[in-house]
């Protein structure tokens, strides 16, 4: 009886999670077109701005998330990566004439490799000491570009003003071609986690991130794991260093690799649930428009409320949903599936 009826409840189950993926795509896809669709009801440029702020942090906390969510290792240094990519990004085309587009590749590879590097000693550290390192190597990093001045040092480096155009990711007189490469950007960032999450990868960052002496027991590569997750994260967050520069058409030290990047690449993971798909963007759109917000509207005075408000939104969560915002929702629908 019992091998006639396991291969019917194998199939079933293989069946409700193909449905459930399958469910996950599609409710993604109608969330990408409405957002999409956001600034033909948006047209004042601020709140434009915001918009591209907080797709842009929803993108890079994401992929923080795939090191410090799914794999466990809280990386406080990823401003280290970002700013990679600024300056590879902002080097190669002022200096050279090379195209963003490459550039941003450029400072993509150059920023895996550089996680791959510095990978091979951090992560023979536990806990927070793996942290204080990231945060360390993050802040040697910012000292030696404020004293390189064939980075332009403290003074950064102004992008040239050209005419709008896709080629060389320069629209002055437009914000909505930025919205959608910020969108884009987000959208392959979660395809990548999406495809990532239920592949060899994601169960062996998870097993890590639970228990590593367990995981090496059942043959998971521990240490290779951490390693490919650091190489994926550092990869895009780097590409959002290249946008950031692109974007803001200037770049210096402090605006690229402070450690308040790094902040804000791991809090909204944190706030919105960390190792879930939609917790960074959840946490973005909670966090970014505070920020972008309240500096406008506290002008100088207000300087450092929104870290205040930062710092009780996690306060609340942490006592009140500990899994993040999101955990709110799996248990209602746990709660319902069990009535």
């Amino acid at each position: 009886m019992t091998s006639a009826v396991l291969p019917n409840s194998v199939l079933a189950n293989e069946n409700a999670f193909a449905s459930r993926r399958r469910n996950q795509l599609i409710i993604a896809g109608l969330i990408f077109a409405a957002v999409a669709a956001l600034p033909r009801f948006v047209t004042d440029v601020y709140m434009q701005n915001v918009l591209i702020l907080t797709l842009m942090f929803a993108a890079l906390s994401q992929s923080w998330n795939i090191l410090g969510g799914y794999c466990g290792q809280i990386s406080l240094g990823h401003a280290l990566y970002f700013g990679v990519g600024a300056y590879a990004t902002t080097v190669l085309f002022v200096k050279y004439g090379v195209s963003p587009w490459f550039g941003m590749l450029a400072g993509g590879a150059m920023s895996a490799v550089l996680a791959l590097a510095l990978g091979w000693p951090c992560f023979r550290l536990k806990g927070h000491y793996f942290s204080i390192a990231t945060i360390v190597i993050a802040e040697i990093g910012l000292l030696l570009v404020h004293n390189w001045d064939y980075l332009g040092g403290a003074l950064g480096i102004q992008w040239p003003f050209g005419p709008d155009n896709w080629a060389t990711l320069q629209f002055a007189r437009d914000k909505i071609p930025y919205f959608y490469f910020a969108l884009g950007l987000f959208i392959v960032t979660w395809l990548v986690t999406y495809f990532i999450e239920e592949s060899r990868w994601g169960y062996w960052w998870r097993a890590v991130k639970d228990n590593p002496e367990a995981a090496a027991s059942l043959g998971v590569t521990v240490f290779e794991s951490k390693m490919a997750a650091a190489a994926i994260s550092a990869f895009f967050t780097a590409i959002g260093g290249a946008f950031y520069a692109a974007f803001v058409a200037y770049i210096d030290p402090e605006s690229v690799m402070a450690f308040r990047f790094s902040l804000l690449m791991a809090l909204p993971a944190v706030l919105g649930g960390i190792g879930t798909l939609w917790g960074p963007a959840v946490g973005a759109a909670i966090l970014i428009p505070i920020t972008e917000i309240t500096r406008s509207y506290a002008g100088g005075g207000g300087s450092g409320l929104d870290l205040i408000i930062y710092g009780t939104l996690i306060m609340v969560v942490a006592l009140a949903k500990p899994e993040g915002i999101l955990s709110i929702f799996r248990r209602s629908a746990k709660s319902e599936n069990a009535s």
